[in-house]
């Protein structure tokens, strides 16, 4: 059996839908392939503890929901009914003495929070808060879905640009802690803005990466939460996509790429049945699927099959406990402010920079604390309807090593993970005491070992397909032969967290590849240049 297409694209993640949704309004026959029986990858909301408890099991915080293309260009809010909360208090970091370092959206109450540690530092957060807003929204934001640019090229025209340009190359040489280090002077002040700039996976002591840590700064009170639950997001993407013809086929078991010569044509699946694209194909899962096993090391250089090989996963995951609880969280630190209880999230754990700095050591060296400290949020809080009236979602989220102690299969002991989740446990009740052992109803842990069995493109429990090392940034992620979403093989794309610019559902890549396989295949472009894009160019940066 043999059906044709214009297009065909592996993987139903965010990218993918992002990438069918752009190309089948663009008048393309459009088939999504998705391995998994449900669409939205990451994009995930799940009863996973009890009914009624909407968990987001997998992408929570939406980080660029005002720079995403998408969001505007297929009209989610007006077509679709979604919509995002932007809690006022985004990050508190509550301290066992009783007082609280909290970032609010508004940078003058996020400075009267920092001025109790320090004056001098809440004068320079307002310094920095500014620059760092400039970074994000003349360059980093727009480039996000911009083709890459060459590294040494891209440093010079930033060096030209102005003042933001030259920001980016300062940052780029320093590292995360160094920049932290440069802006601020109190310890707490530092523990926390050293845990929003790199929690993501940048090395707090390596250089290269951390160009990006002004604009997780920036990102850290731009956080948002998709009301209903991140699942509303990808099926307003599948709705689109279908409105438009797109075809989707989950439980899509690909058994190879279909190659002519150097060119790829289709895809044959396991039980024989080939799908033939004339114009091309994306895949947006990870480099070692698509090259080594789909297309074939045969039918490739073997120095291109050396670069893919040499793809690093991360060297840490996210160790995930979901609970469902009887009433939401009541922090001691909220006797002094008040605000605190409606954080979107705590940190809670690291009350120093030694502190932080050994939790992510030890991950380094495959372990994992006796004495937990992580991120945590309560969704229902600002969201009801994630949770039954009256009681509350919670989710805690702690980095975690995947090979722990040089053994992954440590993870799915179930007598470990209830270790591991009394440990959590016992410190969200050091710092909401309300939270004791009979007020959790019921809990669902999802280690870092969970994560690869669930999804085949995160290895190592790799969420973003890949590390953010400087070897595998912008125009070099994937590698030198795949920049700019292309690949070796012709007509064979990629779009996925694996390829520039990267995870964290931002749908960059999605947005990019779209545009490089309409540009190439001669397809009208009925979306427009974003305007925070063309804003950008009009100030001369290098997009």
């Amino acid at each position: 059996m043999q059906e044709n297409y214009d297009v065909i694209i592996i993987g139903a993640g965010p990218n993918g839908l992002t990438a069918a949704s752009y190309l089948s309004k663009a008048g393309q026959k459009v088939l999504l392939l998705e391995k998994r029986i449900e669409v939205g990858g990451g994009l995930a909301t799940e009863e996973i503890t009890l009914p009624d408890y909407f968990h987001n099991t997998h992408a929570i915080y939406h980080l660029m929901a005002d720079y995403a293309p998408p969001l505007k260009d297929f009209e989610v809010e007006s077509r679709y009914g979604l919509q995002f909360i932007r809690p006022e208090l985004q990050f508190a970091l509550p301290l066992s003495d009783g007082r609280s370092l909290c970032l609010y959206t508004d940078v003058e109450k996020t400075c009267q929070s920092i001025a109790q540690f320090s004056q001098k530092d809440a004068d320079s957060y307002r310094d920095m808060s500014q620059r760092f807003y400039n970074i994000t929204n003349d360059f980093i934001g727009p480039a996000t879905y911009c083709p890459p640019m060459a590294p040494l090229e891209q440093t010079i025209q930033l060096e030209e640009s102005g003042q933001v340009g030259q920001d980016i190359n300062k940052y780029v040489e320093m590292t995360p802690e160094e920049i932290i280090d440069e802006h601020f002077e109190n310890d707490i002040v530092k523990t926390l803005m050293l845990y929003v700039g790199c929690h993501w996976g940048i090395d707090y002591d390596a250089s290269g990466a951390s160009f990006m840590v002004p604009m997780l700064i920036n990102r850290a009170t731009n956080y948002r939460l998709c009301q209903g639950g991140s699942h509303r997001l990808s099926n307003a993407l599948t709705k689109f996509m279908l409105e438009y013809g797109g075809e989707i086929l989950t439980n899509a078991q690909i058994k190879r790429i279909i190659m002519e010569g150097d060119t790829a044509k289709g895809v044959e699946m396991e039980d024989g049945t080939k799908y033939m694209a004339s114009k091309a194909i994306i895949s947006t899962i990870d480099p070692h699927q698509t090259f080594l096993k789909l297309v074939g090391e045969d039918n490739l250089e073997p120095l291109f099959v050396e670069k893919v090989s040499q793809w690093e996963w991360e060297h840490w995951s996210l160790n995930h406990l979901h609970l469902a609880l009887e009433e939401p969280p009541q922090f001691a630190a909220a006797a002094n402010n008040p605000d605190l209880n409606k954080a979107f999230v705590y940190v809670l754990g690291f009350e120093s920079t030694e502190q932080l700095k050994k939790h992510w050591d030890e991950i380094r060296e495959d372990k994992l604390s006796d004495t937990p400290a992580f991120n945590c949020c309560f969704p229902s809080i600002h969201d009801p309807y994630q949770a039954p009236p009256g009681r509350c979602s919670g989710l805690i989220s702690q980095m975690a090593p995947y090979n722990l102690d040089g053994n992954k299969n440590k993870w799915l002991s179930m007598k470990f993970k209830e270790e591991c989740a009394e440990k959590q446990v016992a410190v969200l009740q050091k710092y909401a005491p309300n939270m004791t052992r009979d007020k959790i109803m019921w809990w669902n842990m999802t280690t870092p070992a969970d994560i690869e069995n669930k999804f085949a493109n995160m290895v190592h429990g790799s969420y973003k397909q890949g590390a953010y090392t400087v070897l595998q940034m912008g125009y070099l992620r994937p590698n030198d032969e795949c920049s700019g979403n292309t690949s070796p093989v012709k007509n064979l794309y990629l779009g996925g967290a694996s390829s520039y610019p990267g995870g964290l559902v931002t749908f960059g890549p999605g947005v990019c590849v779209a545009d490089k396989v309409a540009e190439d295949c001669g397809i009208d472009k009925w979306w427009p240049v974003p305007e925070h894009v063309a804003a950008a160019r009009a100030k001369g940066m290098p997009l």
